[in-house]
């Protein structure tokens, strides 16, 4: 039986829900308190059987990246299941540098696909542990923000602090 911990934390762009494995990683996270629907996004291989309320290790570093560190969430330990380019895809998410965003284009290009911009936008468009796998750092191609799962204000804050 499986198991992981929720927490809830206030930010500056609202709550901030994180769901992590009881190994300490983050299977979802987003800008929500409704506990279902950070759930909901987390892989069906590898949604947990129970969730308990606690205290997760990924909340510090949450904390420390609204209080301006930046660099906070980049060893936040992720899980995520999928094919084998989403794989390829998140990892290289992790390597977009903060206040240095690419357009789809780009990233498809990072991903050795660069005539799968759509895929690439659906890479990001899945990816469950958002901010600790910093999908808000794509943008379309004319730099516009596109799309969020957490609405587009959370990505332009999110944009916006990186950019200081």
């Amino acid at each position: 039986m499986s198991s992981a911990s929720i927490q809830t934390i206030d930010t500056p762009d609202g709550a901030f829900t994180i769901v992590a494995d009881d190994r300490g990683r983050v299977l979802a996270s987003g800008w929500t308190a409704d506990a279902d629907a950070a759930i909901a996004r987390i892989h069906p291989r590898l949604r947990p059987e129970t969730v308990r309320e606690v205290e997760t290790d990924a909340a510090a570093a949450a904390r420390a990246y609204y209080a301006g560190d930046i660099s906070a969430i980049d060893d936040v330990a992720v899980a995520q299941q999928g094919t084998a380019m989403q794989t390829a895809g998140w990892t290289a998410l992790r390597g977009i540098e903060p206040g240095h965003p690419l357009s789809y284009a780009e990233f498809a290009i990072a991903l050795g696909q660069p005539s799968a911009v759509r895929a690439a936008a659906s890479i990001c468009a899945r990816n469950a542990p958002a901010l600790f796998v910093p999908c808000h750092r794509v943008l379309r191609s004319d730099g516009s923000l596109g799309g969020f799962a957490w609405g587009l204000a959370v990505k332009r804050s999110l944009l916006a602090r990186e950019s200081d």
